[in-house]
């Protein structure tokens, strides 16, 4: 492996969850696969090829930054969408190619007109307006301002779209919140209609809005996390499973996290391993030592507290995490170990797992954050139809 860890993309997993959401959508919307923040952690390079693979053709990234790397990495049929920043030196580029963007203020707006007047080309935006996030978006008086705009630059712009974000629909806490941005979103709707303005998209819905509010739905869905296998939370996944007969997930964890045996040692009672004082030896011990620390994505808070998988059986993380690497009790490990041997940190080995759920409880953080901090330096695999995609080949 290139890095001292390896991150395995499972191809036949994300095709699963592209299924799960294909099955609660109407066959006619449009799946748009959220791949910000590096793909949650997956690899852009890895995922946008599976996804693809899988049936997506539509992608959606926060930044400029982001959809440059995004757009090296799909094909030419995919259609690439930004919902947030985009570096002013980056627009001429976007509209060139066709990028679909986001509109979420005034100033915004005319200056994608400005440009795609320039350029001859139109301005590919999906209109963001305001409906009770207080995030981005357009408030009321800047969409009727907005209407004149639009209605006078028509051949400078291709509406694509009318958007908003919903705020908090993984947990039944923000229902009435979310029932009223709803119906926000519509009075926005029918109001651009009476001026003659008609996206072709309307969309609202997150992965968790996608799973628990039907009416969210319409025209596309902005599906991040569910993608790759993981519920946006707990609440998410207890809301879906109580209306079906079969309790089992239905979806598939698409990341695989392996590093491997660095070095066996045994210690004496009594001695204390690792920096300071934190693990003592009770008896004499066997312990490993892998080479993944907290500057891998392996956070400080499993000190004490983590597990790995060796030889099919669980070991724990004793004493402190260290920067580049994690010691790990392995007297209880019924099978010799060697140098070079597999370890799992996240994913299956034999019948044992570490789900990602169980990592992301022992760091006390939420799925989504600690995938995003799994560093891009970390090398990404995905096989599909036995060809091997590696995040490697796009980093030369």
């Amino acid at each position: 492996m290139a890095s001292t860890s390896l991150i395995e993309i499972k191809c036949k997993a994300i095709e699963n969850n592209v299924l799960f959401i294909k099955n609660l959508v109407d066959s006619d919307v449009i799946i748009s696969a959220v791949i910000k923040g590096n793909a949650y952690g997956h690899g852009v390079e890895v995922a946008i090829p599976a996804l693809e693979y899988s049936g997506v053709n539509h992608f959606s990234v926060f930044s400029s930054s982001e959809a440059r790397k995004a757009y090296k990495a799909m094909k030419s049929s995919s259609t690439l969408m930004i919902m947030g920043f985009i570096f002013e030196e980056d627009l001429k580029w976007v509209i060139q190619q066709e990028i679909e963007f986001y509109i979420s203020n005034l100033k915004s707006l005319k200056a994608a007109i400005e440009l795609a007047k320039e350029l001859k080309t139109p301005a590919r935006i999906h209109i963001d307006v305001e409906t009770g996030m207080n995030r981005t978006g357009l408030l009321l008086e800047e969409v009727k301002q907005a209407i004149p705009i639009i209605n006078t630059n028509t051949d400078h712009l291709i509406l694509q779209g009318l958007t908003s974000h919903l705020a908090g629909a993984e947990s039944i806490a923000n229902h009435m919140r979310i029932i009223s941005q709803l119906n926000i979103f519509k009075k926005r709707k029918s109001l651009l209609a009476k001026n003659g303005i008609h996206p072709k998209l309307n969309h609202i819905a997150s992965s968790a809005a996608t799973i628990s509010y039907p009416e969210s739905r319409m025209d596309m869905v902005r599906t991040g996390v569910v993608l790759y296998g993981y519920w946006p939370t707990k609440e998410t996944f207890i809301n879906y499973i109580h209306r079906k007969k079969d309790k089992s997930d239905p979806l598939k964890r698409a990341l695989v996290w392996r590093s491997q045996v660095m070095e066996t040692k045994t210690v004496p009672a009594g001695e204390f391993i690792g920096y300071g004082l934190s693990y003592q030896a009770q008896t004499k011990m066997s312990i490993m030592l892998v080479p993944v620390g907290y500057c891998n994505g392996y956070s400080r808070s499993l000190s004490n507290n983590g597990h790995v998988l060796i030889k099919g059986q669980r070991a724990q993380v004793i004493g402190s995490v260290n920067m580049n690497m994690i010691l790990c009790d392995i007297s209880m490990i019924n099978e010799k170990i060697n140098i070079g041997d597999e370890v799992v940190l996240i994913g299956e080995q034999s019948e044992m797992e570490i789900s990602f759920t169980s990592f992301a409880d022992m760091n006390n953080s939420l799925n989504y954050e600690i995938l995003a901090r799994l560093p891009e330096n970390i090398q990404r695999v995905c096989k599909i139809d036995n060809l091997e995609h590696s995040t490697t080949e796009h980093s030369k």
